[in-house]
């Protein structure tokens, strides 16, 4: 029977430890090293496990930590998930710039052609119109379908337009801006096919700059002075006499067919504006964008010289285009400048024909766009939100025009325009101009301006302090607390490195003794 010494030096010869530690087994040590912890940490529950004279007691406070411990855990998680979602909240920031650059305006006449350009094509078409009725009439072919088929003729033979709208030279009888004259150089022009030929005042242009505002006060606006030839629309073409006008920024393409203001003759329109910026959130945040597609690159170079930024509702046009064009071989001929478009899967860009408005496929294809869910996801995956918007609540005020003054001034330029004078012109003129002047005047409200900026409702910095407070609010975890944890585990690991370095020296004395 072996003795106690042999006993403890058997221990001591397999188990080395340190010689201040070789009375106290050493899986006795590393549960002194955790009952420490648990007897000192800050973290609730565990002491009372720690200090249980009884299993009961032991188990009371056991089951009472794992469970806090659960209900801690949810929160957390919910909290982290809540993160990930990415929620956001608007900030509304309105300050004061006494400098700020001028938005664009562009304006359009609502009589979109002249009649004088469009009656002979339009006599010869009716000659050579060869339809009758059942009692042997000749139809009579409407003016307005007419020139609807006229002008898709002619856009899709690449040919010009100028002869047939109403040109800014003709229209024009004079621009100031801040006290100073400007003319038909300062505005771009395009194409509507709703309103003929467009022009834009201090577009945003790739070779200079915009103009914009010094004092924001009645010296800094834009003053035009515009004669609309009413006697020159076509009839039943036009229901009334206006000018289309729309004011918005100065990198934004005017889609004014939807948006644009009907400005009535005989009056000076006062227009005084707002300006608003939106901005929001890049990627995770939301999926907007600023990238402009290839096709709509492509599209701006139509409207020479402009800078134009990329838009989401023109996106949404381009890729209803590539739909109509991939179903019927031809466009929305309401869309006359968005015949360009790039199908699904490819990257070239197709020159596409207008449809004829009677084409049945052309007014199924457009039904369907509009109502498929699924084809709007396929053909306009690439149209996101715009990052940034800027636009102007315009509030519009009136007074009688032309002045007196005015009137011998207006009677001259109309004579000496390009324009066919109407044939009672020498004893109606007075009554002419009344009709077709138009004044507009536009400027600043104020200087205040609302900017909207979206912004994360919630940081990592919001994540740390909800985990913080649900860990001392269930079970009172604090970072100190896990500084106790890393101090048990050091612990741990530095007695068993000392029990590791005691054999490593002990087994090189054995070998050295069996030498």
């Amino acid at each position: 029977m072996e003795t106690k010494e042999n006993i403890v030096g058997h221990v001591v010869v397999n188990h080395p430890m340190n010689p201040n530690l070789t009375d106290e087994p050493i899986y006795r040590r590393r549960i002194s090293i955790i009952r420490d912890f648990a007897l000192n940490t800050t973290t609730h529950g565990i002491p009372g496990i720690a200090r249980g004279r009884s299993t009961q007691n032991r188990l009371f406070w056991s089951l009472v930590f794992m469970i806090f411990s659960g209900v801690m855990l949810y929160f957390i998680i919910q909290a982290i998930r809540t993160y990930f979602e990415y929620p956001t909240q608007t900030r509304v920031n309105i300050t004061s710039e006494r400098i700020q650059y001028f938005p664009a305006l562009t304006i359009c006449n609502a009589g979109g052609v002249r009649a004088d350009a469009v009656f002979l094509p339009y006599a010869h078409y009716v000659q050579n119109f060869n339809v009758t009725t059942p009692s042997g009439e000749r139809l009579v072919f409407d003016q307005a379908d007419f020139i609807k088929l006229f002008f898709r003729n002619l856009i899709n033979e690449n040919k010009s337009i100028d002869e047939y709208v109403f040109t800014l030279n003709s229209m024009l009888l004079s621009c100031e801006y801040a006290g100073i004259e400007c003319s038909v150089k300062d505005f771009i022009e395009f194409d509507s096919s709703v309103y003929g030929r467009c022009y834009t005042f201090n577009a945003k242009t790739k070779n200079g700059s915009v103009r914009y505002s010094h004092d924001i006060d009645n010296t800094d606006k834009l003053i035009l002075r515009l004669y609309l030839h009413a006697h020159q629309y076509v009839a039943n073409a036009v229901e009334g006499v206006a000018m289309m006008a729309m004011v918005h920024d100065n990198k934004q393409l005017p889609l004014i067919e939807r948006r644009g203001m009907a400005l009535a003759p005989g009056f000076q329109h006062r227009l005084a504006y707002t300006k608003r910026n939106i901005f929001f959130l890049s990627s995770p945040y939301s999926t907007c964008t600023n990238n402009i597609p290839p096709v709509m690159k492509f599209m701006f170079e139509k409207y020479v010289g402009a800078d134009y930024a990329y838009s989401e509702d023109l996106c949404y046009i381009l890729c209803a285009q590539a739909y109509i064009y991939e179903r019927c071989k031809c466009v929305n001929p309401a869309q006359w400048n968005a015949r360009s478009i790039v199908l699904p899967g490819t990257n070239d860009i197709v020159m596409a024909p207008l449809c004829n408005t009677s084409n049945i496929c052309f007014k199924q294809a457009v039904n369907n766009f509009d109502l498929t869910h699924s084809i709007r996801g396929r053909y306009c995956s690439y149209c996101l939100q715009q990052c940034s918007i800027t636009n102007f609540a315009v509030k519009s005020s009136l007074s009688i025009a032309p002045p007196e003054w005015l009137v011998p001034d207006i009677r001259a330029f109309v004579e000496n325009s390009s324009v066919p004078l109407p044939f009672d012109w020498s004893s109606r003129w007075n009554e002419y101009i009344r009709s077709s002047y138009v004044s507009i005047e536009l400027l600043a409200e104020s200087s205040l301006i609302e900017t909207y900026t979206q912004m994360a409702a919630l940081n990592f910095i919001d994540v740390i302090s909800n985990v913080g407070g649900q860990t001392g609010l269930w079970i009172g975890i604090s970072f100190l607390s896990l500084m106790e944890l890393i101090e048990m585990f050091y612990r741990l690991i530095r007695f068993q490195n000392r029990i590791s370095q005691s054999v490593t020296i002990e087994d090189q004395k054995q070998r050295e003794l069996k030498q």
